[in-house]
């Protein structure tokens, strides 16, 4: 997990960095249940114009916050892409909302890790304030209702298992 810090007194990535991977040695990724809260709105720049919470009304919704210098953030679109082709036909959506304060860290980014994915950025961090991202990544599940229904804070090989059986349970399936 990489700690997230709003960068609005940013501190050097390099340095960011080297204290998120402290942290994550130290710390395993944590997930909650949520009680069903309300996903809070947004509204972004994405790579094909605008995205919304609204666009995916109805549906089920994988939102994922991320960066460029997170190692952890770079593990999970692999497996973002595989549950977006499981789990595409069936109702599932997955955004991944990039946190740069430069638009062209993301870009380089995604030119070294493939993603079928939605995409949006947020380079003023307004989003992942109002959806409290503790780290990096964090992810949260949101029902078609709009509620938030789980959330995840890191990234680890072990945590695929985990999360998939969420994504296939709030969809109804078991795997």
């Amino acid at each position: 997990m990489c700690l997230y810090r709003s960068t609005s007194k940013s501190i050097p990535y390099s340095i960011l960095l080297a204290l998120s991977s402290l942290w994550l040695v130290n710390t395993a990724a944590t997930a909650s249940e949520s009680k069903s809260t309300q996903a809070p709105q947004f509204a972004l720049p994405s790579m094909s114009g605008e995205r919304s919470l609204n666009d995916y009304r109805g549906q089920y919704l994988y939102v994922d916050f991320w960066a460029s210098w997170c190692g952890p953030c770079r593990q999970s679109f692999p497996w973002m892409n595989e549950m977006q082709a499981m789990y595409g036909d069936q109702g599932l959506n997955i955004i991944a909302i990039n946190l740069d304060e430069k638009r062209d860290d993301a870009y380089q980014f995604l030119n070294e890790v493939d993603t079928v994915v939605d995409i949006a950025f947020d380079a003023r961090g307004e989003t992942a304030q109002a959806y409290s991202v503790q780290g990096m990544p964090s992810s949260y599940l949101i029902n078609p209702k709009g509620e938030i229904v789980f959330s995840h804070i890191g990234f680890r090989p072990v945590d695929k298992v985990k999360l998939e059986a969420k994504i296939a349970e709030l969809m109804g399936e078991s795997i």
